[in-house]
Parts: structure tokens; C-alpha cells; sequence
């Protein structure tokens, strides 16, 4: 393995990140190099799984799919690489012990992505959250550090929380590939019907529903931070604060923005963004 061709790999996985990932990006320019470099190549690795659902190049994500298993299948394996990127999720897979099967979760959830458009119930819904959010925390703990297993509980649970943000927050973009993240029992309890997500209707049931999702959202952020102390050093619970701040921030524009997530999306300046950072900062809950 060649330290040019490996640079070379982390480089282009920094890349990725800063372009796809402001919020995270920003949160781990806190973290040490190793453990920098390390996130970056798991999130550019995740983030070729959303490209393959959501973005697919040659119209046919299955095929895509199976291409990015084989690839991390690869990494795993002792054959040769001629992929940089490749090359820097190796080394990132060793130095971290990181378990080959959170990825094959992870790839289970992006099949669920294909083939599931509704979920019946928030049960099947946090099945769906666990595999594409809850083992990102999972793989994020291993490379932060703990030696306790309840910290991987917390780990999911911010995992899910985020998640379940990115789905409030996408409620439009979703509908718009014909995708509905929102539980179907739950739409059913507000009386909202999927005529009136598709006409972007924000009246006082979507109102109702939204403060419901939100508060689960919330306790999820809550009951995972509780774990912060079980992470092992200063700088990685100071990024898991400022990653969970920043995005419950997310919440917080959608209730500014009287719940209206059809035609203003919900975003963090990042102003916002550095304010938070440096309250967290100022009232030292990381330490």
C-alpha cells in the first residue's frame, strides 16, 4: 500500500464530506487527525450508498448496489486495490476493528430504500432508521472510543435521532421520489391522508402530527446524549455534542418555520452552526 496512493484516498473522502456533509464536517474539524480521517472515509463510503438510491448515475440502482457491496466486500477481503478511496477505507477498517456487518446493515437499510415505500408503523419505520442511521453511531463510537456497552445504545439512539430529523426535514424531497417516511398509522391518527402530503396541506392536523414526530425526535436526542460521558475523550464527545445540537437546531427551524416543510426547507445557518458550537463550548458538558 503505497502512503501517496492512502493520502490520496483520505483526501478524496475529506472531500466528499466538506461537499455533502457542512454540518458534520464542521463538527469534526474538533477531532484529532486519525479519528478525522477516519470519519471522513466512513461517511464518503455511506454517502455512496445514499448516491446509489437516490442519485444513481446509470438508472439502475440495484445493479449499483450490489456494485458498492462487492466494493466494501473488497475492502474487507486481503485481495489488491486500485481504489485510493478504497485503499483509505481499509486501513480505516483495521485501525478501528470496525465489524463488517454493521456495513451489511447498512446496505440492508439502502435495499429498504428500493423496495419500501410506506412503513406501517413507527416499529417498521425504526428498523428502517437503525439500519441506515443507527449503525453510522455504531461505527462512529468505534472510532471515537468506549469500552462500554452501553454506550452503543446511546450510540443508536442519536443515530435514530438524526434520522428521523433528516426525514421531517425531507418530507418533500421524499414525496417528490414517491417515498413516504412517515409512519401510516400514524397519518391515520391525524386523519392526513397522502392526497394531502402531495398538495403540501399545513393545517392543524400536519400541525398536530409534525409537534408529535418532533417530540419523539427529541426524546431520541435526549435519552442518547445521556451516554455522552461514556465516550472516551474530550475532543470526540465535544463533536458528538456539536453533531447533535446542530442537527436538533434542524427541529427547531421547522417549528420557526410554523411547520412548513413543503415549500421552505429547514436549514442552519452556519452562523447558527459556530454559535451553538461555542455555547457547548462555554458550558463544557463535553469534559
Amino acid at each position: 500500500m503505497s502512503k501517496t496512493r492512502l493520502k490520496l484516498g483520505f483526501r478524496e473522502a475529506r472531500k466528499i464530506t466538506r461537499k455533502f456533509a457542512k454540518t458534520f464536517y464542521l463538527a469534526s474539524l474538533l477531532l484529532p487527525a486519525a479519528k478525522k480521517n477516519a470519519s471522513y472515509c466512513v461517511y464518503a463510503i455511506c454517502r455512496l450508498s445514499d448516491e446509489t438510491v437516490d442519485g444513481s448515475k446509470i438508472g439502475r440502482p440495484q445493479e449499483e448496489l450490489e456494485q458498492l457491496r462487492q466494493k466494501i466486500a473488497l475492502a474487507y477481503s486481503p485481495a489488491p486495490l486500485d481504489d485510493p478511496l478504497l485503499e483509505a477505507f481499509r486501513q480505516t477498517l483495521n485501525d478501528y476493528a470496525l465489524p463488517q456487518e454493521y456495513f451489511d446493515e447498512l446496505l440492508k437499510g439502502m435495499q429498504m430504500d428500493l423496495e419500501q415505500k410506506r412503513f406501517a408503523d413507527f416499529d417498521a419505520l425504526y428498523t428502517y432508521c437503525y439500519r441506515v442511521a443507527g449503525v453510522v453511531g455504531l461505527i462512529m463510537l468505534k472510532i471515537f472510543g468506549s469500552n462500554s456497552q452501553a454506550a452503543a445504545d446511546y450510540a443508536v439512539k442519536l443515530g435514530v435521532a438524526m434520522q428521523l430529523t433528516n426525514i421531517l426535514r425531507d418530507i418533500r424531497e421524499d414525496l417528490c421520489r414517491g417515498r413516504i417516511y412517515l409512519p401510516q398509522a400514524e397519518l391515520e391518527k391525524f386523519n392526513i391522508s397522502e392526497q394531502q402530503l402531495s398538495a403540501g396541506s399545513v393545517n392543524q392536523e400536519f400541525k398536530q402530527l409534525m409537534r408529535f414526530q418532533i417530540s419523539r425526535a427529541c426524546r431520541y436526542y435526549t435519552e442518547g446524549l445521556t451516554g455522552i460521558k461514556l465516550v472516551q475523550g474530550r475532543s470526540s464527545r465535544l463533536v458528538i455534542l456539536a453533531m447533535a445540537e446542530n442537527y436538533r437546531q434542524i427541529l427547531e427551524q421547522i417549528q420557526k418555520n410554523n411547520f412548513d416543510v413543503f415549500t421552505k426547507r429547514a436549514q442552519v445557518s452556519l452562523i447558527a452552526k459556530l454559535f451553538r458550537i461555542g455555547k457547548i463550548l462555554a458550558e463544557g458538558k463535553y469534559r
